[in-house]
């Protein structure tokens, strides 16, 4: 009977041993050796892909961020600010309890078929609305010319980078909107364009906080 206990007593100090290792070497060391590398190699990365204007951080290279007017009064959903560059429709087009106006609760999309009324509705209603803010006075949107990511959410609704053919399409607006010329813009367009990672993954692409950003500074150079 005293050898049962004596054994029993043994496996239990040998089991609390290995979970108290075990506790130490996942819970506390891994993870603290995992941070570590992460900051020393990888910093920005790191904490969040941070963007900075201003000397403050303003947001991430990994989420879109709206770029609206304040609500009016009636209004549920805000109007665009058009002197910004636009990023692509933050709502899954149409009411969506999942992810609404880059809330960032929980992402997702409407994930309606290609082929259901709602959603082709929704596109062209989109379309409509990108040719009418996108034209001025001197340039006229065509509607063959509008890029299906201004007409579409993202599968995260997060997204927040657009093709270089929506922020062409958006220049000569964008210029209007803030006494610029649009060969100023377009220059800004064309410098924050990204190429595909390693050259052959994924496609051209422009950061839309980032190029608002480098529109603020333009700005204010006057």
């Amino acid at each position: 009977m005293n050898n049962s206990v004596s054994n029993t007593a043994r496996l239990l100090g040998a089991g609390l041993r290995a979970l108290l290792v075990l506790t130490l070497v996942t819970g506390v060391i891994y993870p603290l050796v995992v941070t570590g590398v992460a900051q020393a190699l990888f910093t920005n990365k790191a904490n969040g892909s941070e963007i900075k204007a201003d000397g403050k951080v303003v947001g991430s290279s990994l989420i879109g961020q709206a770029y609206n007017l304040p609500l009016k009064e009636g209004q549920e959903t805000p109007d665009p600010d058009l002197k910004w560059f636009q990023g692509r429709p933050q709502n899954g087009l149409g009411t969506n309890s999942v992810n609404t106006q880059y809330k960032l609760i929980l992402s997702g999309a409407t994930n309606r078929s290609g082929d259901n009324e709602e959603l082709i509705q929704w596109v062209k209603d989109a379309k409509a609305a990108v040719v009418k803010d996108n034209s001025t006075t001197d340039y006229k949107v065509k509607p063959s010319e509008v890029p299906a990511d201004a007409v579409t959410s993202s599968g995260s609704g997060l997204d927040p980078s657009i093709s270089p053919a929506y922020a062409d399409l958006q220049v000569h607006r964008v210029a209007e909107k803030n006494g610029l010329s649009a060969d100023q813009v377009q220059k800004l367009v064309d410098d924050n364009t990204e190429g595909r990672t390693l050259g052959f993954m994924g496609e051209p692409r422009v950061n839309v906080l980032e190029l608002n950003i480098a529109l603020k500074e333009l700005v204010a150079k006057g």
